[in-house]
Order: structure tokens, then C-alpha cells, then sequence
């Protein structure tokens, strides 16, 4: 366990991994959802990022939120092929990369992150939620304030003056793939055999 902060590309790489896994697992749902429990109370954090510790929810959540209609649920398995196809992106986060050294996970994670990043640029698009640049130094009243997340000591009220650590993402819009033929949805990648 590293006794350092990951850095902030790491971070974005871990939440965007951890959300398809969360998608994906339920039981790897069930165990970050375990993260926010009261009953275990706050995850130790580093002093110099440490935010409030997790509101008890009062309406808790499924461990993971299924797709609602049929239709969705396969265009969801289908960018997931897609992800795979492209990027490997299953292979990857299927493979226990902890007895492999730093440049090997690197150079995997940079064959994974062009993969990826082409095949969701082809079905999604992305832009921050924020126009600054990160590091500049912001000023929000309560209506701004309500669509962020505040991190760092957050006491009183609005105006609050802070530093925008991360802009945020939002999704302009998604088209997500159709199956074609009679393939199975639900294999993200075929078993290969060679003869």
C-alpha cells in the first residue's frame, strides 16, 4: 500500500477505471459502498487533502445502479467491448498488476489509455465542467458552490474563496453502439484459440 497520495493522473486514471468496475462488479460496488459506511466511520485521508468525512446516507442505493431498459443495458455492454477491443481495457483491469514493476504498468497503461481514449471519443463527448485552469483561485456564491464539490476545511457560508483542484467532467452526449448481427452481447472479448 503506498504511503503516499496517488498523483492527480492517477487519481483520474483510478476513478475512471474503479466507475466501470463498479458498473460492472457488484460486489466490488458492495465493498466501496462499505467505504462510506458510518458504521466503519471515515476513511483515514492525508492531512494536506483530508475532507469531511462521508454524510450517513439517509436513502441508501442498490450497490449498483442497472441500466433500466434493455437497450441501454447492451449499448453499455457493447462500448465495454468496445473499450476492450481498442484499448484492452478488460484485460487490464482484470490483471493483477501488483507483482509487475512501475515502467511495465506504465507502458501498459500507455497502449490501454490510447485504446481507450479512441474508442470513447468515437461514442462520447466530453468537456470540463469548469473553464478555468486548475491551480486558478475561485470565487462561488451558493448557487455555484452547489455544483461543485467542496473539499479542504468548509465552514460557513457562501461566498466561499478557494483553488479549483480539478475541473470536472460532464458528458455533452453519448452515443452508445448497436449490435450488429447475431453476436453476443454480454462477451466483451472472444476466447481465442489458435490451431
Amino acid at each position: 500500500m503506498p504511503t503516499s497520495p496517488p498523483s492527480f493522473f492517477s487519481r483520474i486514471w483510478l476513478s475512471w477505471v474503479t466507475a466501470f468496475r463498479i458498473v460492472f462488479d457488484a460486489g466490488f460496488a458492495a465493498k466501496v459502498m462499505a467505504l462510506e459506511s458510518p458504521e466503519l466511520g471515515p476513511a483515514p485521508q492525508p492531512a494536506a487533502t483530508a475532507e469531511p468525512p462521508p454524510r450517513p446516507r439517509e436513502d441508501p442505493q442498490p450497490a449498483v445502479a442497472l441500466a433500466q431498459t434493455e437497450g441501454a443495458e447492451e449499448g453499455a455492454r457493447l462500448l465495454l467491448r468496445l473499450l476492450q477491443r481498442d484499448g484492452r481495457f478488460v484485460d487490464f483491469v482484470q490483471q493483477d498488476i501488483t507483482t509487475f514493476g512501475d515502467s511495465d504498468v506504465a507502458a501498459a497503461a500507455r497502449v490501454v489509455h490510447e485504446g481507450c481514449r479512441r474508442a470513447l471519443a468515437g461514442h462520447a463527448e466530453i468537456a470540463p465542467v469548469r473553464s478555468e485552469a486548475e491551480g486558478s483561485k475561485l470565487t462561488l456564491d451558493a448557487e455555484q458552490a452547489a455544483r461543485v464539490k467542496l473539499i479542504g476545511e468548509v465552514t460557513g457560508k457562501p461566498p466561499f474563496a478557494g483553488v479549483l483542484r480539478h475541473r470536472g467532467w460532464k458528458l455533452e452526449s453519448l452515443k452508445l453502439p448497436t449490435r450488429v448481427g447475431g453476436s453476443d452481447p454480454a462477451i466483451l472479448a472472444d476466447a481465442e484459440v489458435e490451431l
